[in-house]
């Protein structure tokens, strides 16, 4: 069994939480992890990144994007959420299909950007969120809502506890865009705990926690 992670640099093995996720397969399992960081739902493409994930012909791919499509990445990554990018997504799941893969959308993991006053989420990430589910359930594909989840786990462990799980920049500011490792551990297993649920046909090759 092969289970393919396709994504920006929030699931790579480096920043993301591909190595946690890689740590609740069960023997028997591998994971592929194709992740690049700084790339977008367009630019993944574009450069050839997809391309070399569909030749691994993996059993199962989860698909990740939206942090790099967002304004300000510049236009070779940026994408409209209801348009190009909700296109970029369904072409995704109909390509994998078509190479014997079997496609999730993975909603982005959400950003650890609280409010100083009411120490509340900012949502960056919404139209992107939205789109995703959307394109997930027009293509019948299965939808692990990780920035739902993530963003319920960060709401209640708050700023403090939140920041031992994030990456700190050299002038010590916290990025709360990134994972360490603890990090890595806390919310990849959380993608394995919601792909038992969103897809079935994962449980026996995902231990519980």
């Amino acid at each position: 069994m092969q289970i393919l992670l396709v994504g920006d640099s929030t699931v790579t093995d480096f920043d993301g939480w591909g190595p946690g996720f890689r740590a609740r397969l069960v023997p028997g399992t591998e994971c592929l992890n194709h992740a690049m960081g700084g790339r977008s739902s367009k630019s993944y493409r574009d450069e050839g990144f997809w391309d070399k994930a569909l030749a691994t012909r993996a059993d199962h791919v989860l698909i990740q994007f939206g942090h790099n499509d967002q304004p300000g990445k510049g236009p070779e990554r940026e994408t409209d959420p209801e348009t190009e990018y909700a296109a970029n997504l369904a072409r995704y799941v109909t390509e994998a299909r078509a190479a014997g893969m079997r496609p999730a959308l993975v909603t982005s993991l959400t950003r650890r950007d609280f409010d100083e006053r009411s120490d509340r989420l900012r949502d960056t990430l919404g139209p992107w969120v939205v789109a995703a589910r959307r394109v997930a359930a027009e293509q019948s594909a299965p939808l692990i809502d990780l920035h739902a989840a993530s963003t319920r786990l960060c709401t209640a462990l708050g700023p403090a506890v939140c920041a031992l799980l994030s990456p700190h920049r050299s002038d010590g500011a916290v990025d709360a865009t990134h994972l360490n490792a603890a990090g890595a551990a806390r919310f990849g297993g959380l993608v394995a705990d919601l792909a038992r649920e969103a897809v079935p046909e994962l449980r026996p090759w995902l231990a519980p926690a």
